[in-house]
């Protein structure tokens, strides 16, 4: 049998972002929590997961495609916490409405990631929490065969 090949980068079905941490310890900080960003993506060895959803923008790099991007604001994310005082986040990506190609995921400085990161964090370790308000409206159904936090069991609003 032929080795497998790892995939590229852009078709990798999730992600992290080590390049937002500073955002997220900005906020931890508010609350005398420190926390570095846990490089190795498993499962293996975290003490605490939680399933949530933050907002970003997909770009399709299919060149035959008429789709040149979307904005999600139902996007799967999943929040570990390491012992040692880490933590990392999986940024399930989605699939084009228009080619079904994986789409390449951009996040802000400054936006859902960062909160929601640090909101679950503060919750885990016993800092008391206003519930978080979540603005904006959806423009439309949640599509799960579009989602790959829905197909690896992940999201939120699955529905498969």
């Amino acid at each position: 049998m032929p080795p497998r090949r790892r995939p590229r980068r852009s078709e990798e079905k999730y992600c992290t972002f080590p390049s937002l941490h500073d955002d997220v310890s900005a906020l931890l900080e508010e609350d005398d929590l420190y926390f570095g960003f846990h490089d190795e993506d498993d499962p293996k060895g975290c003490m605490k997961e939680y399933d949530t959803n933050i907002m970003g923008r997909f770009v399709c790099r299919n060149s035959s495609c008429s789709c040149t991007g979307w904005s999600s604001k139902k996007i799967a994310i999943t929040i570990r916490m390491y012992p040692g005082a880490e933590y990392n986040a999986r940024v399930y990506k989605q699939r084009c409405l228009s080619c079904k190609a994986l789409g390449d995921l951009f996040l802000e400085h400054g936006g859902s990631y960062a909160d929601r990161v640090a909101y679950r964090i503060k919750k885990w370790c016993g800092v008391k929490m206003a519930l978080p308000t979540y603005l904006g409206d959806s423009k439309g159904p949640h599509q799960s065969e579009l989602c790959e936090g829905c197909k690896a069991g992940h999201c939120t609003e699955a529905n498969i």
